[in-house]
This record gives structure tokens, C-alpha cells and sequence, in this order.
């Protein structure tokens, strides 16, 4: 807490968890500082934190008195430090940020300081929910073989995390098999409002998951970074960030029958995509809050990375309140949240005023339409009615393959409507084999596989499996599917992964699991699966006709991502859906269908069923939902939430407060960041005599960066584990190995649909050595260049780094020896990860690209810097042709604010942190 009360702010409030001192926002507009009640509520959040910790040092007077002073249609550039309140990380990016810290320790020591001194000054909770694949599936056993293969492949991460958990003060650890970071933090780990010495203020955090914006939905003011900001937070560094334009979003009326949740999400996807809310927060507002569930809410919060807002908050209200308590929340902690609200003016109500924002857009729920997403990007919605002709403009434009009647034109199925059964198979394209289909034994039976077959049907990922709705929705549909008798197709490979234990228990309460366990969705884990490519492989035989014959195979999934190469290696178009329309799928087999006018499948008696045949109504759902969901099961399952399953439980772990690092894993490694750091950092200087590395187009995300799912045999990943003496079947994903530098740098960049522009024709990670030359990997050249002590650039277009937050992004770019990225524009938490590795990053000038310029990716760059470099500044850059020939050019230096001059001074926040440390 701050040590100073400036303004006169101090006041108390009493609740029946007794009196609080908080810190008062309407004392700051009886002071004549701002119109405090017409601030947007998300500002009034962060504004509370600067005038709690306002010490002269940190923060200053002057930042609260900017930030009452907000203006919405003039919002100043300035640099605002938030202290969250506590911090989230799931084990993909908490394993490696414990890592770092044990390494700082390590570092500490060589430097003559005290270990003790790295340790979290906040509370922080590591949820283990990443690491389950689907391995086993639509079987009884499938949750507990899934289970224990995880413990197998992840024991020595886990007694890590164990380690972890006894070694640092103020690191709970949330065992795997418990739920997913998300849903746990909606259901049980935010208060609402949280305590200290006697003081009460607002509940905030951030996450090393992008996805942590789902917990805007409870009023809770968090996003996603980068696991070395998260570390900083940890150890007691604020966020440095400039004061955010907000966007309100206004929504009115209530869904339409039929349409769920996720529909809307994905409505509003498309909408703020177009409208431009990157950097931004977003608010809802308006009267369609009233009649808006607390997990509706949540699930629109979830999206704002795909959307690519800082947040999309909700502010708090009466539902906030309901759902406290009906999640098992003590009426204490429910009544604090009321009154500390309350009295902070911060209580949304019908009649609370309109804020103000910068700009806004609205929406009437009863305009929704069932709908899908895909086949590559989230934004890229699809009403329901239009996926047949969808899919075949996908399969003929994305894809490269002839439409079913032959046609490779989107115009002449459009003309022609939707193509009979005898049409396609009257003119199929023989040469082609995923047209008229490949024939296919599994499992005792016999089919044709063809294109736009769905292989993986998942209801998966804290996007939807928070939302009771849609869940029992899933399950109704299940229902009334099973009691017709249809199954789904033999080549799905189906699965259900709950975002919490207490999604069982009321599926189980309802009876609608024996329905979802008949149609093949078993609970096949209690973690992130498909949705971060944890799908497990296909069945074999299904996998080899795919790859042997260029199939483009489909994934529907109740997820949030669908980006090239995320969901599985094998599958090339990514749709997402709701839960129920999951379902249908996973019955219709096909993308290839008309779910709005064609039937589904057959019945017993051989008639003909249709999607609105086996549709619950929203009546249907919130029947089942009062009668199945109770506050008992919350209570119950997070009352036990850091025992662990009996394999958790009986793990060893090392102890003591450093750690003992083994040369012989291949899991767990000391990272060579601050191996034989100065006590000072050099000044700041030019880069010179740099190549390219690595040249892409638009929309590179950080799954094409970050390693990420399965790694393959012939990779320089899969050669060093083998050099290791690892079996292949034992590889695991990259995401278990985030802990372990060798195998991360040999896997940056290294995504099998990653299009390096130096190495044209070719997928993954490959590029030209020298440029122009022979065709290597990614990896190989860079430990070239590293001989010739050559320092390495990045080109790139539009949104460099959309997508997760991947921390490990902005350290492989590091370690294969990138000094700074040239980009048309960046994605918010992979800019900023890329400084707290200390990579430049520089954009170039509006309407300026390399195609403008002229480069090619075979040039000699000179950038030009020096210690006085200043946040936003120009930054000549010096491009030489191997003719002799120069391009000059000017970028935008993106280092933002005057903090992360000093992370890029010092290589990088860690680097930062740890030299202050062992100075103090």
C-alpha cells in the first residue's frame, strides 16, 4: 500500500465481514479533481489502485490527478503504473516463470546477494491445467488413462512445481486434474474485493494466459502478459502502461431462441475486430445487462484477445452478487463486495449514469444468429445457415480443392444453391481422392473419408465449459439425439474436457452425462486440450488417409482459437461452435451440410431428423440448470481444490531454496539469460552488420512463433530429445517442455504452417542460409550467424504476434539471437514481451511496408541507436543490397514508455529487477 493519503481519501466501511479502511474515489470529485461517477468503471479501477499506492517514488500525485482527469475523446499518452492485486499462471507459462525465478535465485547467489530476496510479494496461483492430451477417448476409462499418461510425461515438471510450492512464500499451486485457470479463478479464486492490513480495495491480477480476461466478467479488472511482466508483478514491479482509450459496447434486448453464448461471442468478435479495439479496453454497458448471465458475460470477457481488446470488462452488480453466492462464496465475502462497491460509487444499477467513452458501438442480442467461426481466424464468423457454402468456398479458395460438383468457383455455387447428393456424384473429381472419399477401416468398420470430414469434435476450452447454458445445452441435445437413436460418425474422434469438476457433478445430477458418454463425448480430462493443439493424435489409420491423400479433414471445437497447425498437424480447417452444435456435428460428420435445412442422420424407424428436431429450448436449459446446479457443489469440489488426484499427492520433490539444476533433463534447465550478467548493462547502441532471419506476411500469431503441440521426430527439437535419449512416444508437447531453453529455441519459428518468405515454397521452420542460399532450418542458420557473431532482424507485416500471449514468443526470438523485429504493426502483449527480452521493436511508417521499400530479406541492416534513446522515437535504418545498392528508411522506435527504455537498457525487465535486487 502506498504510504501517503494526499488527497484526504482514507475512509471506512463496515460489512459483515467487518470494517475496512479503503481508499475513496468520490473524496477525489469532492476535491474538484474530475466528474469521478462518469468515468468508465474499468478507470475508476486502476484509478483506486494509483491513489491506494501514491508514495512519492512509484506512483506520484500527479498520476491520479491525470487519470481522475480522464477524456474520453482526448486521451492522453500517459504512462500510468498499475500494481495489480495478485497474479495467475497455468503451468504452459508457470513452469517457465518458476524457472526464471529459481534462475534468479541462482543469479542472485553469484552476484553475493541474498536468494530469499527473489520470492512473490503478492499472492500467486499456479493452476496446472495445459498438460492433459487426449490420448484415450469416447470410453469409460478415458479420463482416468488420460490422466495417468499425464502424470507420466509430466512427473519431473511436477515435482518442480512441488518444489516450487514449498520454496516460495506466497505460490499456491492448484493440482492438475481440478479445471481449468480460468473457470477455478471465476469460481474460486477471486474475492471481489481483497484485503489487506486492514485495508480493502478492488480485486485485480494478471495472468500468463491471455484468456485471464474472462474474469472481467465478475467485475474483476485482469488480462493476459507475457510470463516475464508476470514475474516482474511477482516481485513486486507495477505494470507500466498507457493510460487506455475504452470502447463501450452497449447491448440491449436478450437472445433469440436458439442462439447461445457462444453465437454472441462470436458476433461480437467480428464486430470490434472491424470496429479496431487492439491496445484498448473495451465496457459493456446498457439495459441487455440486466437480463445477461454472469457466465454469458464471462464468456464475451474470455474473447477480448480474439477480439484483441486489453479487456472486455463488465462491471459490477447485482448479478455479480448472485453468482458469488451461488458459486459458494461466503455471505460475508458476497456482502464486502456489495458495500465496499457501493460506497465507492462503483455499483452498477439501471440507474447508474452512462460513462463516458472514446467511442462505442452497439448491439441488440435479439439480432444474434446460431454461428461458427473459422476455418483459421476467430473473427471470421459464419451464420450457421451459410457453413455449406462456406466450406466449399473454403476447400476451393483456402485450400486449393474443387468443389464437390467439379467447380473451382465460389460464384457458381452461389448460383447453382446447394448441390445434391446425385450431383456430386455424378461429376466428382476423380483425381482428386478426398472428393469422392478414401476408404478407411477403424474400429470394426468401414468408410469413406473425404474432404471436409469432421475428425475432432471437442467441447473444450474456459470459453465455453464455464457457462452452464450451453453445457446442459450440449446435453440436452445429447439427449434427444440418443433417445432417436442417432450416434455420432465412426471417424470422429469426440471428447468433452469440463472446465471445472463441478460441471460433472451437475451433468451427473442431470443425467444428460449417460447421454454425451452414448454419443462418444466422455470426460477425457479437466484441463485445456484441443483448443492449444492437446487433441492427441488421430487414430492411425485416420491419419494416414488424411496425410496420404490430402484430405482437408475439419475440427469443430467449443474453443476459442483455430489458428493454422493449433488444434492437430492432421487437420487443416478449424471451425469453432458452440457445445451443442459440437454435438451435431460430431453426428453429422460433415462440414459439407446445410444444418439449418438438412437432416442430421436417420432415426430407429429411418426417418429423417433435422438440427431443430433435438434443439432444447432456452426454457428446457434453465429448467435443468435451477434444478441441477447448486452452490453445495462449489462449495464441496473447491474445498479440496489443492489436494490433487492420489498421483499428485504421492509425488516427491526436491526442497530447499535453491533449486538443484540436473544437466541430465530434458525438462527443467537454468536458462542462460543471466548467466554471466554485468552488475551494470552496457549503454545502448546501434545494431549493426544484422540479416534477416526470419520474413512474413500479415497475421503471424504466436502460435507461429511460440513452440507449440506435438514435436516432430525430424525436427531440430525431436533430434535433440532423441540425442537425450528420449523415445519418440515420450516427446510430449512443447508446451510441457516451456521449462527447458534447448528444446524452446530449437522450436521457435519452427510451426508447421509458418511461411518464411526467405525460404518460398516451404512450410515450418525453414528459411535460406546466406540468404539466397541452400534451405536449412530456422535454428541451424541462426547457430551460423551466432559463429560469425552476426546479429539477426525479424520483417514482418500486420498484427505481428496476435494470438496467446506465449512469453516463450519473445525468448526463443532471443535466444536464436534476434536483436530487434521491423513490423507494419503489433499485437499488445507480444510488442511488449519482446521488450522485456530486450528485442527492439521498430514499425515502420504508416503506408510503408518492405514490399514499399523495396527489401527482399537478403539485405544487411544498420540500425541506428544510442544511449539516449527515447520512448516512440524515429529510428533511421540503413538497408544495403549485396549490389551496393541502399535503402534508407525511418521507423517508429516501439519501446513506449520511459520504463521500458530502461528493460531495453538493461536486456530485458528480469535483467532490470534482478540488478535492483542485488543492490538493495
Amino acid at each position: 500500500m502506498g504510504a501517503q493519503d494526499p488527497f484526504q481519501a482514507v475512509k471506512k466501511v463496515s460489512s459483515k465481514a467487518g470494517e475496512f479502511t479503503y481508499y475513496s474515489l468520490p473524496a477525489l470529485q469532492d476535491a474538484g479533481l474530475g466528474d469521478i461517477g462518469t468515468l468508465p468503471f474499468s478507470i475508476r479501477v486502476l484509478l483506486e489502485a494509483v491513489l491506494r499506492n501514491v508514495d512519492g517514488f512509484v506512483v506520484s500525485e500527479d498520476d491520479v490527478k491525470k487519470l481522475a482527469a480522464w477524456d474520453a475523446k482526448n486521451v492522453a499518452a500517459d504512462e500510468l503504473p498499475f500494481k495489480p492485486g495478485r497474479v495467475v499462471l497455468q503451468d504452459f507459462t508457470g513452469v517457465p516463470a518458476v524457472v526464471d525465478l529459481a534462475a534468479l535465485r541462482s543469479a542472485m547467489v553469484r552476484m553475493g546477494g541474498d536468494p530469499k530476496k527473489i520470492n512473490p510479494l503478492v499472492p500467486c496461483d499456479l493452476v496446472v491445467d495445459h498438460s492433459v492430451q487426449v490420448d484415450a477417448f469416447a470410453h469409460g476409462l478415458a479420463l482416468k488413462q488420460n490422466v495417468e499418461r499425464e502424470f507420466e510425461r509430466n512427473q519431473e515438471r511436477y515435482q518442480f512445481l512441488k518444489w516450487g510450492q514449498s520454496a516460495l512464500d506466497n505460490f499456491r499451486v492448484v493440482p492438475p486434474a481440478t479445471g481449468i485457470v480460468h473457470q477455478v479463478n471465476l469460481e474460486y479464486l477471486a474475492k471481489g474485493v481483497l484485503t489487506k492490513d486492514g485495508v480493502a480495495y478492488p480485486d485485480s491480477l494478471v495472468g500468463t494466459d491471455s484468456h485471464t480476461t474472462m474474469i472481467n466478467g465478475l467485475g474483476v479488472v485482469g488480462w493476459g502478459v507475457g510470463g516475464i511482466e508476470a514475474e516482474a508483478v511477482m516481485l513486486g514491479q507495477p505494470i507500466y502502461m498507457l493510460t487506455p482509450e475504452v470502447v463501450g459496447f452497449k447491448l440491449t434486448g436478450g437472445l433469440p431462441e436458439g442462439a447461445t453464448a457462444t453465437d454472441l461471442v462470436l458476433t461480437v468478435t467480428q464486430m470490434l475486430r472491424q470496429h479496431g479495439v487492439v491496445g484498448k479496453f473495451v465496457e459493456y454497458y446498457g439495459p441487455g445487462l440486466d437480463s445477461m448471465t454472469l457466465a454469458d458475460r464471462a464468456t464475451l470477457a474470455n474473447m477480448s484477445p480474439e477480439y484483441g481488446a486489453t479487456m472486455g470488462f463488465f462491471p459490477v452488480d447485482a448479478e455479480t452478487l448472485n453468482y458469488m453466492s451461488r458459486t459458494g462464496r461466503t455471505d460475508e465475502e458476497v456482502d464486502l463486495v456489495e458495500q465496499y462497491y457501493r460506497a465507492q460509487g462503483m455499483f452498477r444499477t439501471s440507474e447508474s449514469p452512462e460513462p463516458r467513452f472514446t467511442s462505442s458501438l452497439a448491439l441488440d442480442l435479439s439480432e444474434v444468429e446460431p454461428s461458427m467461426a473459422g476455418p483459421k481466424r476467430p473473427q471470421d464468423r459464419i451464420d450457421l445457415s451459410a457453413m455449406k457454402s462456406q466450406w466449399r468456398q473454403d476447400l476451393s479458395i483456402t485450400f486449393g480443392k474443387e468443389s464437390p460438383a467439379g467447380s473451382s468457383t465460389v460464384e457458381s455455387w452461389e448460383a447453382e444453391g446447394p448441390i445434391s447428393t446425385e450431383a456430386e456424384e455424378s461429376v466428382a473429381v476423380m483425381e482428386d481422392p478426398g472428393a469422392d472419399g478414401v476408404e478407411v477401416e477403424y474400429d470394426g468398420e468401414t468408410f469413406q473419408l473425404k474432404h471436409g470430414d469432421v475428425v475432432i469434435a471437442a467441447i473444450t476450452s474456459c470459453t465455453n465449459t464455464s457457462n452452464p447454458s450451453v453445457m446442459i445445452g450440449a446435453g440436452l441435445v445429447a439427449k434427444k439425439a440418443h433417445a432417436k437413436g442417432l450416434k455420432r460418425k465412426p471417424w470422429v474422434k469426440s471428447s468433452l474436457a469440463p472446465g471445472s469438476r463441478v460441471v460433472t457433478d451437475y451433468l451427473e445430477k442431470s443425467g444428460l452425462n449417460e447421454d454425451l458418454d452414448a454419443l462418444g463425448f466422455q470426460t477425457v480430462g479437466y484441463g485445456c486440450t484441443t483448443c492449444i493443439g492437446n487433441s492427441g493424435p488421430l487414430p492411425e489409420p485416420i491419419s494416414k488417409a488424411i496425410n496420404e491423400n490430402d484430405i482437408v479433414a475439419a475440427a469443430v471445437l467449443s474453443g476459442n482459437r483455430n489458428f493454422e497447425g493449433r488444434i492437430s498437424p492432421d487437420i487443416k480447417a478449424n471451425y469453432l461452435a458452440s457445445p451443442p452444435l459440437v454435438v451435431a456435428y460430431a453426428i453429422a460428420g460433415t462440414t459439407d451440410i446445410d444444418l439449418s435445412t438438412e437432416p442430421l442422420g436417420k432415426d430407429s424407424a429411418g426417418n429423417d431428423v433435422f438440427l431443430k428436431d433435438i434443439w432444447p429450448t432456452q426454457q428446457e436449459i434453465k429448467d435443468t440448470i435451477e434444478a441441477s446446479v447448486t452452490p453445495e457443489f462449489y462449495r464441496d469440489q473447491y474445498s479440496k481444490a489443492t489436494e490433487g488426484p492420489e498421483e499428485w499427492q504421492a509425488l516427491s520433490s526436491p526442497t530447499g531454496d535453491l533449486y538443484e539444476w540436473n544437466e541430465a533433463s530434458t525438462y527443467i534447465q537454468e536458462p542462460p539469460f543471466f548467466v554471466d550478467m554485468d552488475a551494470d548493462p552496457p549503454p545502448i547502441s546501434a545494431i549493426e552488420g544484422a540479416k534477416c532471419l526470419v520474413m512474413v506476411g500479415d497475421s503471424v500469431t504466436t502460435d507461429h512463433i511460440s513452440p507449440a503441440g506435438a514435436i516432430k521426430k525430424d525436427s531440430p527439437a525431436g533430434k535433440y530429445l532423441m540425442e537425450n535419449g528420449v523415445d519418440y512416444h515420450d516427446f510430449n508437447s512443447y508446451g510441457s517442455r516451456r521449462g527447458n531453453d534447448r528444446v524452446m529455441t530449437r522450436g521457435t519459428f519452427a510451426n508447421i504452417r509458418l511461411r518464411n518468405q526467405l525460404a518460398p515454397g516451404t512450410e515450418g521452420g525453414f528459411t535460406s542460409y546466406p540468404p539466397g542460399g541452400e534451405t536449412t532450418t530456422i535454428y541451424n542458420a541462426s547457430l551460423e550467424y551466432k559463429k560469425q557473431d552476426t546479429p539477426l532482424i525479424v520483417l514482418a507485416g500486420k498484427e505481428y504476434g496476435t494470438g496467446s500471449s506465449r512469453d516463450w514468443a519473445a525468448k526463443g526470438t532471443y535466444l536464436l539471437g534476434v536483436e530487434a523485429v521491423i513490423a507494419e504493426s503489433y499485437e499488445r502483449i507480444h510488442r511488449s514481451n519482446l521488450v522485456g527480452m530486450g528485442v527492439l521493436p521498430l514499425q515502420f511508417r504508416e503506408g510503408e511496408n518492405r514490399d514499399f521499400l523495396g527489401l527482399d530479406g537478403t539485405e544487411t541492416f544498420e540500425i541506428h541507436l544510442d544511449d539516449d534513446l527515447k520512448p516512440g522515437q524515429a529510428v533511421e535504418v540503413l538497408a544495403r543490397k549485396s549490389d551496393g545498392d541502399e535503402v534508407r528508411f525511418t521507423c517508429q522506435c516501439r519501446v513506449d514508455t520511459p520504463v521500458e527504455v530502461q528493460y531495453y537498457r538493461n536486456g530485458g525487465i528480469l535483467h532490470t529487477v534482478l540488478r535492483q535486487l542485488a543492490k538493495s
